[in-house]
C-alpha cells in the first residue's frame, strides 16, 4: 500500500514539473522599435526616431505614396521582439500594413496591404511590419503579442497638387463681385496648403482682385484659395481658368493606378442684366395683368349671360307652369259646371216627376171620390169612404 502511494506521488510531481516547463516565465514579453528611412546617413538606412510616435502629439510623419510605390521613404518600420513561437498582430486605423517593400519583381503599391497583419515568429523572436498612410489624418498602429500591446501614431503629408476643383456661382448680376473657391488636393484627396494658384480671365470677361491666391493652412480655409471676380457690366458670361502658379507644385504627369490629374478647371458665370430682367419681368407682369383683365371680363360676361339665360328660362318655366295650372283649372271648372248642370237638370226632372205624380194621384183621388159620392147617393146603406 505504501509503495502504491509513493508511485502516485511521483507521477503527480512529474506532471507538475512538465506543466511548469511548458509555460516559461518569459512568455508574453514584447519590445517594439519604430524606425524611418534616413537618406542623410553615410549609409542610408532605417534609423530609430527615439520615442517619436508613442503619443498623439508626436505622430511619425511620412509622405503619402504619390508615385504609387511603397518604398522605404514612405513607411514606418515597426519591429517587435517577442518570445519565440508566438504570434504578433498589427492593427491599423487610417493606415495600411504591408509585410515587404516595393521591388520590380514584387510590386507593392498604394492599393496593397491591409489594416491587419499577423506574423507567426516560429523559431524566431522578431516580427516586422511596414506601415504607410494615404491620409493626412492621424492614424494608429496597435502591436499585440498576447496581453501585451504597444501603440504608435502615424500621419501622412500631402503630395503635390493632383486635382483642382472650382466652386463658383452659376450666375451673378452685371458689375457685382463674386467669390470663387478653388480647392487643391493630392492624388488621394488630401487638401494641399501653401500653394499658389493663378487665375486667367478669358477675353476680359471679368476683373480679378488678384490673379494669384495661396491655398490656406488654417482650419477654416485649409487647402482652398478664394478669388474675387468683378463681373462685366455688359456681356453674357464670365469665363475664368485656374492652374498652379508653379509647375513643380503639381504632378508632372498621371501616375498609373492613381487618380488622373485635373489641373486646369474653369468657372463659367452667367452675367445677369438686372435692369433688362426687371423691365422684362414688368412687361410680362403687365401682359399677365392685361390678360387677366380680359379673362375676368370674359368670365363676368359669361356669368351675366348665364344669369340672364337662367332668369329667362325661369320666367318661361313659370309661364308654362301657370298655363298648365290654368288648363287644369279650366278643366276642373268645366267638369264642375257639367256636374252642376247635370244636377240641376236631374233636380228639375225629379221635381217635374214629383209634380206629375202628385197631379196624377190627385186626379185619381178626385175621380174615386166622384164615383164614391155617386155610389153613396145610390146606395146609402153601403157607403164607401172618400179618399183624402
Amino acid at each position: 500500500m505504501n509503495s502504491f502511494k509513493k508511485i502516485a506521488l511521483a507521477m503527480v510531481a512529474a506532471m507538475t514539473l512538465g506543466t511548469m516547463v511548458a509555460t516559461p516565465a518569459s512568455a508574453n514579453t514584447m519590445t517594439v522599435v519604430a524606425t524611418t528611412w534616413k537618406s542623410t546617413l553615410s549609409t542610408p538606412a532605417f534609423d530609430a526616431p527615439a520615442t517619436a510616435g508613442t503619443a498623439l502629439t508626436t505622430a511619425i510623419v511620412r509622405p503619402v505614396p504619390a508615385d504609387n510605390t511603397i518604398d522605404n521613404t514612405d513607411v514606418v518600420k515597426l519591429e517587435a521582439t517577442v518570445t519565440a513561437g508566438t504570434n504578433v498582430v498589427a492593427t491599423a486605423t487610417n493606415a495600411t500594413i504591408v509585410s515587404a517593400l516595393h521591388s520590380s519583381a514584387a510590386p507593392v503599391g498604394a492599393s496593397s496591404g491591409s489594416s491587419t497583419l499577423t506574423v507567426a515568429t516560429g523559431t524566431g523572436t522578431t516580427a516586422t511590419f511596414y506601415v504607410y498612410t494615404k491620409t493626412t489624418a492621424i492614424g494608429t498602429v496597435v502591436i499585440t503579442n498576447g496581453p501585451v500591446t504597444v501603440t504608435y501614431y502615424v500621419q501622412g503629408t500631402a503630395g503635390l497638387i493632383n486635382n483642382l476643383t472650382v466652386s463658383a456661382p452659376s450666375a451673378g448680376a452685371a458689375g457685382t463681385k463674386q467669390d470663387i473657391v478653388v480647392t487643391a488636393t493630392d492624388a488621394f484627396g488630401n487638401k494641399v496648403s501653401g500653394k499658389s494658384i493663378t487665375a486667367t480671365v478669358f477675353a476680359s470677361t471679368a476683373v480679378m482682385d488678384t490673379a494669384t491666391v495661396t491655398t490656406g493652412a488654417t482650419l477654416a480655409d485649409f487647402g482652398t484659395a478664394t478669388f474675387k471676380a468683378t463681373l462685366p457690366t455688359t456681356g453674357t458670361r464670365s469665363l475664368i481658368t485656374f492652374a498652379p502658379t508653379t509647375s513643380t507644385d503639381a504632378v508632372a504627369a498621371a501616375v498609373v493606378g492613381l487618380t488622373a490629374p485635373t489641373l486646369a478647371p474653369f468657372a463659367e458665370i452667367s452675367v445677369r442684366d438686372l435692369v433688362s430682367e426687371l423691365a422684362a419681368e414688368k412687361a410680362a407682369k403687365d401682359a399677365a395683368i392685361a390678360a387677366k383683365a380680359v379673362a375676368d371680363k370674359a368670365l363676368a360676361d359669361a356669368l351675366a349671360k348665364a344669369t340672364a339665360d337662367a332668369a329667362a328660362a325661369k320666367v318661361a318655366a313659370d309661364a308654362a307652369l301657370a298655363a298648365a295650372v290654368k288648363v287644369e283649372a279650366d278643366k276642373a271648372a268645366a267638369a264642375a259646371k257639367v256636374s252642376a248642370d247635370l244636377l240641376v237638370a236631374k233636380d228639375a226632372q225629379i221635381a217635374k216627376l214629383t209634380a206629375d205624380n202628385a197631379a196624377a194621384i190627385k186626379s185619381l183621388k178626385d175621380a174615386f171620390n166622384k164615383l164614391a159620392r155617386q155610389w153613396n147617393a145610390k146606395n146609402p146603406k153601403a157607403k164607401v169612404t172618400l179618399v183624402k
